[in-house]
């Protein structure tokens, strides 16, 4: 701990605060009437949903699309999610309106039992910085429904690209006034904290159900079972 001083911390949200799959699922749930999809088949659907967002948000970072905000992302993963619904039971073929209101169950995300508590007590210590893929917002309405604390969020929309981007990292270092190895990132993404270690940020990893674990080859500053571990890591009371 003693090479370790940081100045302010930055946090991903989807996944790493909110769990994101458990609002996805509870908008799948209703999109189709009764009787209601089997668990492997809103798992199913979830998945349809997850791998859209990744490839398209990858085809914006890699230049082979023109950026568009989450929220025109998710509306898009809630059509194709629509359309398979409807592929298994033709009658189940959601209206416009439903296919908006899946798509608003990205923004109605319940926060991890430790995650208020949590930011509760970082906050005491140190300026938070949240950092998302979410549009402006859609992390609005995400940060109400979920009761996140924060000194600042900001959204990728502002770099018009996402993580990981270094343009997105770079908007909490901006922010900060500090130099990026100040700045603590934590994220239950490996990938995402490979992004925020490019740019000399230093970095936290916090173990979630549904995160991207760590590799062998992955070296991080903290290893934290949740907030609670994470903050007493960084001497926290």
């Amino acid at each position: 701990m003693a090479e370790l001083t940081i100045d302010a911390v930055v946090f991903d949200v989807l996944g790493t605060l909110v769990d994101e799959p458990a609002g996805l699922r509870e908008g799948i749930g209703a999109l189709t009437p009764s009787p209601a999809l089997d668990a492997p088949g809103t798992e199913r659907l979830l998945l349809l949903w997850q791998r859209h967002i990744e490839r398209e948000q990858r085809r914006v970072v890699d230049g082979d699309r023109p950026y568009l905000p989450s929220d025109a992302l998710d509306r898009e993963a809630a059509e194709v999610v629509a359309r398979a619904a409807g592929a298994e039971d033709p009658g189940a073929v959601a209206a416009p309106d439903a296919v908006e209101t899946l798509a608003r169950a990205a923004r109605r995300l319940p926060p991890w039992p430790d995650t208020v508590a949590g930011l509760a007590r970082l906050a005491g210590h140190f300026p938070l910085i949240g950092l998302s893929n979410a549009s402006r917002t859609a992390l609005l309405e995400l940060n109400a429904h979920a009761g996140l604390r924060w000194h600042q969020a900001l959204s990728a929309e502002d770099a018009r690209t996402y993580k990981p981007d270094p343009a997105v990292y770079r908007l909490a270092v901006t922010v900060a006034g500090l130099p990026p190895e100040r700045l603590l990132m934590v994220a239950a993404h490996a990938w995402d904290l490979r992004g925020a270690q490019a740019l000399g940020l230093r970095t936290a990893y916090v173990a979630r159900p549904v995160g991207d674990p760590p590799t062998a080859s992955d070296r991080f500053d903290l290893y934290a079972e949740d907030l609670a571990d994470l903050a007493g890591q960084l001497g926290v009371s």
